[in-house]
Formats: structure tokens, C-alpha cells, sequence
């Protein structure tokens, strides 16, 4: 039986991948890293390992890595020190002779700067070489946006206000859901025939706001519009509701790559890992909005 490593354990998706491992493989073959150890507690109660590590502490993570077979490594969350972080974690899976390193990339239509995206997607496509070039065997995760934004972009009262106000222009985005992402990565780690392969994670198809606010007015029976104004007008509309300045950057800036095509990445890959079709986006939004 395979042993294996579950990074950023404690997130929604790091969470989602141990969960659905639970329900392929013994607990006992299943260990997690984390910064914090008090909020293992729940995995550790379900019989899984905790180790203790952190992705800025290059021999903490050699310590943890010793030993396993497969690696699954959830990028970091921390923008900026991202690339140094991964860097540490890629020089210490070699030194600690891990078996096969799985990686949460991106998807990216251009490693050119030019992306509103490119500090995001620069250091994705720069830990993607790193990986490739370590000499440790391989499988690249390139996840699409996840239809779990979707709330988060569009608010929890969208059906209420008939209106998603979003400057994401006529872009269109294979979404597909962090628990499809997160049931793939399972059977990634528990079979065979993806070394040094490198995966599309998106949906089939791709939808662009207009296709969601239709999906909404069917499922509410409402008239659900899509408004698309300039960066600047959807700015000072968050700001004048007290967004903080930092999630309005955040929304904007990925609104604005939607808008250019930067996610539009149809695919079957994630389909074929499943064996079915993945949650499309009309069931997630009837699920997330209860309809």
C-alpha cells in the first residue's frame, strides 16, 4: 500500500482530497502536513497521521517528507513568498527521495506578463518547470476556476437583486467544483499510469456570465440579468458597500483575466479521471443558492 503525503490539509481543498482518500484507502496509509497542529485535530480524529511542517522551513519539510511514496502539494496561498516556498518544498521532496510529487497548479493562457493574472499564474508556471526539471516523477494538476467562487463573486443575494455585476466582459470559464477537483486527486494518488503526466482540471464546456444568469433565472424562476461595467465603476460600487481594498482588488483582477479568456479551457481530462461527468455548473448554483 502506498504511503501518502497530503499538504495544506487544513484548506477546503486539502481537506476535500483526505476526505474522499478515506473512502479508498486505509487511514493508517494517509498522513497530512500542517502548520498548526491544533487544526488537525479533526483529521487526526478520522485516524490519519499529522506532521508538522512549513513551507518557509525547508527542513521541516525534509523531516516530514521522509518516507512516502506520493506527495500531494497544494500550492501556497501566500502570494508573494509563493515561488520560494515552492521552491523549498520541490528541493526538499528530492532530498527526501519522495516517490511521486502531485501538484495543484493552474490553468494560464500566456506566460507572457501580460495577464492580469501574471503574478498568480507566473509562479505556478515557474514551480510547473521546477517539478519538471527535479528529476522526481511527476503528475501536473492544472485546476480551472472552481464553480465555488461563483457566490463569492456573484454575492448570496444575487437572486434577490436579479442582477450579477461583474466586469468580466463576454469571457467565458470551464468552472468546474473544488470536490470534483478533490475526488480526481484521490484516484490520481490510489492508481497507476500518470507519472510525469500533466492533467487540464476544468469542465467540459465553458460559460460565460450571460450563460449563468440564465442557469439562475431558470432555477429561481426569476429574471436574473448580467451587467458587465468597467473595472473602475465595479470598484467604487464594492467600496461604497465597505468592501475592504484588497478583496476589491482581487475580485477585479480575476474578473478582468476571466474577461480575456485566461480560464476558457474546455477539457475532458477531468471527466476520464472520474468515470462520469463532473457537477456541472447549473447543479452547483442549484445547490449553492438552494433552489
Amino acid at each position: 500500500m502506498s504511503t501518502i503525503l497530503v499538504t495544506g490539509a487544513t484548506g477546503h481543498l486539502g481537506t476535500a482530497v483526505v476526505n474522499e482518500l478515506l473512502t479508498k484507502v486505509d487511514p493508517s496509509s494517509i498522513s497530512v502536513l500542517v502548520r498548526d497542529l491544533p487544526k488537525a485535530e479533526a483529521l487526526q480524529a478520522k485516524g490519519v497521521t499529522v506532521l508538522q511542517g512549513d513551507y518557509s522551513d525547508y527542513n521541516s519539510l525534509v523531516n516530514a517528507f521522509q518516507g512516502f511514496d506520493k506527495l500531494y502539494f497544494v500550492s501556497s496561498s501566500e502570494i508573494i513568498n509563493r515561488l520560494a516556498q515552492h521552491e523549498n518544498v520541490v528541493k526538499a521532496a528530492k532530498e527526501a527521495n519522495v516517490g511521486h510529487i502531485f501538484y495543484t497548479s493552474a490553468q494560464r493562457k500566456s506566460e507572457d506578463g501580460t495577464s492580469p493574472i501574471a503574478l498568480v499564474g507566473d509562479a505556478h508556471y515557474k514551480t510547473d518547470q521546477l517539478i519538471q526539471a527535479s528529476g522526481l516523477t511527476y503528475t501536473i494538476l492544472k485546476h480551472g476556476l472552481y464553480s465555488d467562487i461563483l457566490p463569492m463573486f456573484m454575492g448570496a443575494n444575487v437572486v434577490e437583486t436579479g442582477t450579477i455585476f461583474l466586469p468580466a466582459g463576454e469571457g467565458k470559464t470551464s468552472f468546474a467544483s473544488r470536490n470534483d477537483m478533490a475526488a480526481a486527486a484521490a484516484i490520481l494518488l490510489t492508481t497507476e499510469g500518470h507519472e510525469n503526466k500533466i492533467y487540464e482540471l476544468g469542465g467540459v464546456t465553458a460559460k460565460s456570465f450571460h450563460d449563468i444568469a440564465g442557469m439562475l433565472s431558470r432555477l429561481s424562476g426569476k429574471t436574473i440579468e448580467y451587467v458587465s461595467p468597467s473595472a473602475e465603476v465595479f470598484a467604487q460600487q464594492l467600496k461604497s458597500f465597505g468592501v475592504p481594498e484588497e478583496a476589491i482588488q482581487g475580485a477585479s483582477t480575476f474578473c478582468l483575466a476571466i474577461a480575456q479568456g485566461e480560464f476558457n479551457f474546455p477539457s475532458r481530462d477531468l471527466e476520464t479521471i472520474l468515470g462520469r461527468k463532473p457537477e456541472s455548473v447549473e447543479t452547483f448554483l442549484k445547490k449553492a443558492y438552494s433552489l
